[in-house]
């Protein structure tokens, strides 16, 4: 495993955010944690981010417990997080957001020639086509927006990518550009901690499930051990649905 939870937990003051929560992603290999609002995905994403430090358990990459301080040191050991904002400025290039915050340089320019050709040459190796990368990134569909997220964090070294629900605003179309390039990802040896609510889209990519539920784990399951429709059953309450199909059912 890469990056491994044994038991984690995290409180703030008397608010139980997590607790018990164990999952482990591999290289190549894709995770889907999925739960409804208030489940616990952000909390759990923001402690293997290192934006909060867990209270409880153990945090561990290359199978040797750590506790990062914060998402620099977590993005130094190759764990970068895509959040659904993306950290993205809409007025400027493609380019420029690819190299955001860690630019080439030339001496002490900015080496633009070299920001040009690579962010062209990353976007290509991922398979995604950006007729210019000159053009604004606001001008860019939601899909792309994410697919640029996606091949900027591989360029920059990531072992696993954690993706904060990154088809949560697409339609179908663009939520499946999305699931190619989280593949994609995926077959270049990256783990993906893939968060989302929606379990027709975790299913197709997905390798592993961790159902969260106000804050505890309902069970890790394998794809050979759990159908499309048994997950759907165990994320929305199967009674739950049954109860308001019953409600809502023709008199």
């Amino acid at each position: 495993m890469i990056l491994e939870t044994r038991g984690i937990g995290k409180t703030f003051g008397s608010v139980l955010a997590l607790r018990d929560v164990s999952m482990g992603v591999a290289a190549g290999q894709v995770v889907c944690v999925l739960g409804d609002n208030g489940a616990g995905k952000s909390t759990l994403i923001k402690i293997l981010a290192g934006v909060h430090q867990h209270d409880a358990g153990a945090l561990l990459v290359d199978g040797a417990e750590v506790r990062f301080s914060s998402p620099r040191d977590a993005l130094d050991r190759g764990i970068a997080t895509v959040y659904q904002d993306l950290a993205m400025i809409p007025l400027m290039s493609v380019w420029r957001n690819f190299f955001l915050g860690s630019e080439p340089t030339k001496g002490l320019a900015f080496d633009v020639a070299k920001a040009r050709r690579v962010a062209r040459e990353e976007l290509r190796a991922m398979g995604i086509d950006i007729r210019d990368v000159d053009q604004p990134v606001g001008t860019l569909s939601g899909g792309e927006r994410q697919s640029v997220a996606i091949a900027r964090a591989v360029h920059f070294g990531a072992r696993v990518l954690i993706l904060d629900e990154p088809t949560s605003a697409l339609g179908v179309k663009q939520a499946g550009v999305v699931l190619r390039y989280i593949a994609r990802a995926r077959d270049r040896g990256l783990g993906v901690v893939f968060i989302t609510h929606n379990p027709h889209h975790a299913y197709p990519v997905g390798d592993r499930f961790l159902l969260l539920n106000r804050g505890t784990s309902m069970g890790e399951y394998a794809k050979a051990d759990i159908t499309p429709q048994a997950l759907t059953a165990l994320m929305a309450g199967g009674a739950e649905l049954e109860e308001l199909a019953h409600e809502l059912k023709r008199q």
